[in-house]
């Protein structure tokens, strides 16, 4: 009988060491061994001309992170993996990206792209207690969705209404406004609730709202019938790819009155898609080419390394940023010994608590997290599309410079384009 229950509790035994050994939170992390930076972001499908700059940005922040000069007698610094999938543009491969990396014993994950990707697949890491931070991911209740979740992105409710002030200061007179939105987008949704808003409390009701869809590229039908109301500005809340196209249609079709675009276009790669009706459309941005700070210049001689024809866009900055945070919180707890014997759960609890406890000087300008792991953030930026007579290239030129904690900063004289 002894025998027997000494079996079994062998076996019992054995058991467990094999769930320890199958679930990666709870192997113990190894000291002086690389830690795994797991990235979902959108390489195929229509979001891959975010996923683009979204990898050089991931990239360049390795990069610097790798090459930061030590001081003399301080600890090495940890030592970073970083593991790159592809989230695609839909929801079933962000959350494959998701499990892929959460199996394979990432402490931490940045992506996926698009927040309609978020809200499926950020549930998984929460469960699981992954720490999450989102590079690009700008709709309503993100970081609600759990304790590890976080993001870099500012929610649009925050930056969206800056380039509508703009468009209306520079022409008061503005009346008749035309919408366009993707209904079957999160993002888009979320984008169009806070401009109509906006408008709204500026007693401007618009005069036509248009419902598109993601995969939509002919835009003729809905333009003829916003035309037909003679709007005098156009608000457009769609993704890059339907954005461009939208654009160039409404330019070909006759209207000529001042565009404003969301989040969705905040990308250099519109310009081939719109060319030189890109032209004159105004958007607000999180980061800016022009903010003069040690970190952003390193920034941008990073990105000049690899990308000497244009600056470095918004997704770009904002991707390098969500790994120099992680980076930066990682090699806080190292030197804090709390990594040393903690094996991985315990490890992204811990880095989630120290991620939200700091402050980060980033190309963004400085940051910090709300518990809830929303990103504070007090400089914001409104750009004009300035394209080259080519008509394929271009650049987001600054035109204000704004605190949220102040009164908005001069408009920067004309300039013309690199």
């Amino acid at each position: 009988m002894r025998r027997c229950s000494a079996g079994l509790a062998a076996a019992i035994g054995a058991l467990v060491l094999i769930g320890q050994q199958s679930d990666p939170a709870a192997q113990r992390i190894q000291q002086g061994g690389a830690l795994t930076i797991g990235a979902v972001i959108a390489l195929t499908g229509n979001a891959n001309l975010y996923g683009q700059d979204q990898r050089l940005g991931i990239n360049l922040a390795q990069r610097w992170f790798d090459g930061r000069p030590r001081t003399a007698g301080s600890p090495a610094p940890p030592r970073l993996r970083l593991q790159l999938e592809d989230g695609g543009s839909d929801e079933a491969t962000a959350i494959a990206g998701f499990n892929l990396l959460i199996n394979g014993g990432a402490l931490a994950l940045i992506g996926p792209t698009l927040s309609q990707q978020a809200f499926a697949a950020d549930p998984i890491a929460q469960r699981l207690g992954v720490p999450v931070v989102a590079p690009s991911n700008t709709a309503q209740g993100i970081p609600q969705i759990g304790h590890y979740i976080s993001r870099v992105s500012a929610q649009s409710s925050v930056i969206a209404p800056l380039s509508l002030e703009e468009a209306l200061r520079r022409d008061p007179s503005i009346r008749r406004v035309a919408v366009f939105y993707a209904q079957d987008d999160a993002y888009s949704t979320a984008e169009t609730e806070i401009f109509q808003e906006a408008l709204a409390a500026r007693n401007l009701n618009p005069v036509t709202v248009q419902r598109t869809q993601l995969a939509d590229n002919d835009f003729q039908t809905p333009i003829t019938a916003a035309l037909q109301r003679n709007p005098q500005l156009v608000v457009i809340s769609v993704q890059a790819v339907a954005g461009g196209n939208l654009i160039r249609q409404l330019r070909e079709l006759g209207y000529r009155g001042q565009i404003v675009v969301g989040n969705g276009l905040n990308t250099p790669n519109i310009y081939p898609i719109c060319q030189r009706w890109c032209d004159g459309i105004l958007i607000a941005q999180a980061y800016s080419p022009d903010l003069d700070t040690p970190i952003n210049r390193t920034f941008l001689r990073l990105h000049q390394g690899v990308n000497p024809e244009q600056p470095p866009s918004q997704m770009t900055a904002q991707a390098f940023t969500a790994y120099q945070v992680l980076a930066e919180a990682i090699t806080r707890l190292q030197q804090q010994g709390r990594l040393q014997g903690a094996n991985l759960g315990q490890a992204r609890s811990r880095l989630m608590q120290e991620l939200l406890s700091g402050s980060y000087d980033t190309p963004l300008g400085p940051i910090r997290f709300r518990a809830d792991g929303e990103v504070l953030q007090d400089r914001f930026f409104v750009a004009e599309v300035r394209m080259q007579p080519d008509g394929r290239r271009g650049r987001f030129a600054l035109v204000r410079d704004l605190s949220l904690a102040s009164k908005p900063a001069t408009s920067p004289p004309e300039r013309g384009s690199p």
